[in-house]
């Protein structure tokens, strides 16, 4: 009855979830995906400002949620679309190129994350005028470093 009560109390706490993940352990799969979503991009910023290829990947293990891994590849893709520079291209490519050869992100959920960039690279390219060659260059760095398959970057839309 106590651990009823104390659920019940717990579970009208109308603060964060991670409040529940650390009281009753909730698993990546339980997690809402805006706030996986927004974890994605606090890891990938973070990657950004330290480049530390082993904490990012350390992170993205720690969420535990490997189906969901296609985010990762899009918010990786959408923040080089809309970034400045050179340095991260080239650490984003990189970081993608560790999580495929160690396996973290699967060839599925790299396809999804690109396909997923392709078909909303209209509305992308309405905030970032230059997307097209932006993704094009950037899904030619890939190809050449053998993160995805040339099916993949032949799917590429071309302007």
């Amino acid at each position: 009855r106590a651990a009823l009560d104390r659920a019940a109390v717990l579970l009208r706490i109308k603060r964060d979830v991670n409040r529940l993940d650390n009281v009753w352990g909730v698993g990546g799969g339980q997690r809402p995906v805006k706030h996986l979503v927004k974890e994605m991009n606090l890891l990938l910023r973070e990657y950004l400002l330290s480049g530390e290829v082993s904490e990012a990947e350390h992170c993205l293990r720690e969420l535990e949620v490997p189906h969901f891994h296609h985010e990762l590849v899009y918010e990786a893709v959408v923040m080089v679309l809309e970034g400045s520079g050179e340095g991260p291209v080239d650490m984003m490519v990189t970081l993608l190129k560790v999580l495929w050869e160690t396996g973290l992100v699967t060839l599925d959920q790299m396809n999804r994350g690109f396909q997923r960039v392709y078909e909303e690279l209209g509305d992308i390219s309405l905030d970032v005028p230059l997307a097209h060659s932006l993704l094009e260059r950037l899904v030619e760095l890939c190809f050449d470093r053998g993160i995805i398959t040339k099916a993949l970057r032949d799917a590429c839309p071309a302007r």
